[in-house]
C-alpha cells in the first residue's frame, strides 16, 4: 500500500524539526565560539581569540590534544582486541564457566564506575600507574567490556561454522581462522566497538579527574578548569572553543564509519 503524499510530507516535517532539535546546539556553539562574548578574550567583533586563549592555557592546547589521543588510542586498541577474542570465545568454544564468563563480563554495567575510582586510584598508586594516561585507558577499556563484548558475540554467533571449519581443513588454527576468515566478516561490529569506545574515551572527564595530575589532563578535564583568574569567572568563549574542538574529531569519525555503525548494531539486532 502506497503511502499517501500528504503524509510523506509530513514525516519528512517531523524529520526535519528532530534533526534540528539534534543540531541547532552544535550549530550554536560553533557560531559562538566566534562571536563577540563579555568576559572572553573575544570581546568585540568575530575572530579566533577565543582559540588562541585555549591554545594557550596552562599546559597548551597541544598538550591535552595529545593526552586526549594518547587515552583514545589506547582504549580503541584494546577495546577492539579484547572485545573481538573475547566475543569469539564466548561464541565458538564449549568450555565449563562460559556463560557464567559471560554473565560476569556483562555484569560490570551495573557498577556505576564512580564507585571503583577511589579504589583504583589507591591500587594504581601501588603497581605505578598513577598519573599515567596508559592507566586510564586501561580502565576505559574495562567499562567497555560488557557492550563491546554482547556486541561481538553476536556478531560471531551470525556467522556458520561452515567458514571456520573450511579454514581449519586448509591447515588454519583457531586463531588464524579469526584473523583470515572471520575478523573480515564481522568488521562493522569491530568498527562498532571501536567507535563507541572512541566516543567514551575522547570525551570522559570522570575518570582522568580521579586519575591523572594537570600536566595528563585530558582535553574535557581541561575544559572544566578553564577559569579566568579574576573573581573564578568561567571563560565561556574559550570552553566553547573547546567543545568545537572536542566535536570535529567525532563527527568527523562518526560520519565516516556510519555505514559500519549501523550494520554493525543492524546485525546485532537481527540476531538477537
Amino acid at each position: 500500500m502506497t503511502t499517501p503524499l500528504w503524509k510523506r510530507y509530513i514525516i519528512r516535517i517531523l524529520q526535519a524539526l528532530v534533526a534540528l532539535v539534534f543540531i541547532a546546539p552544535l550549530v550554536w556553539v560553533v557560531v559562538s565560539s566566534f562571536s563577540p562574548q563579555a568576559g572572553s578574550a573575544q570581546s568585540k567583533g568575530w575572530g579566533l581569540n577565543n582559540y588562541l586563549t585555549l591554545f594557550g592555557y596552562q599546559e597548551g592546547l597541544p598538550t591535552y590534544l595529545v593526552n586526549s589521543l594518547v587515552i583514545t588510542l589506547v582504549t580503541v586498541v584494546f577495546s577492539v582486541v579484547v572485545c573481538t577474542l573475547a566475543g569469539y570465545s564466548f561464541s565458538r568454544f564449549d568450555y565449563p564457566g562460559r556463560n557464567f564468563g559471560f554473565m560476569v563480563t556483562l555484569s560490570i554495567l551495573m557498577v556505576p564506575y564512580a564507585s571503583l575510582l577511589i579504589p583504583l586510584m589507591v591500587w594504581y598508586k601501588s603497581i605505578g600507574l598513577n598519573d599515567s594516561l596508559l592507566g586510564v585507558g586501561f580502565v576505559l577499556t574495562l567499562f567497555q567490556l560488557p557492550m563491546g563484548t554482547f556486541i561481538m558475540r553476536i556478531a560471531f554467533a551470525g556467522i556458520p561454522k561452515d567458514m571456520e571449519e573450511a579454514a581449519m581443513v586448509d591447515g588454519c588454527n583457531s586463531f588464524q581462522a579469526l584473523v583470515k576468515v572471520l575478523a573480515p566478516v564481522v568488521k562493522p561490529s569491530m568498527v562498532t566497538v571501536g567507535l563507541l569506545a572512541f566516543l567514551e574515551a575522547w570525551n570522559n572527564f570522570m575518570i582522568p579527574l580521579y586519575l591523572v595530575g594537570s600536566s595528563n589532563s585530558p582535553l574535557p578535564l581541561a575544559l572544566v578548569n578553564m577559569r579566568q583568574q579574576t573573581m573564578g569567572v568561567i571563560d565561556y568563549g574559550a570552553t566553547e572553543a573547546g567543545v568545537v574542538i572536542l566535536l570535529i574529531p567525532a563527527a568527523i569519525l562518526f560520519l565516516a564509519l556510519q555505514k559500519y555503525y549501523v550494520k554493525g548494531f543492524m546485525a546485532g539486532a537481527v540476531k538477537g
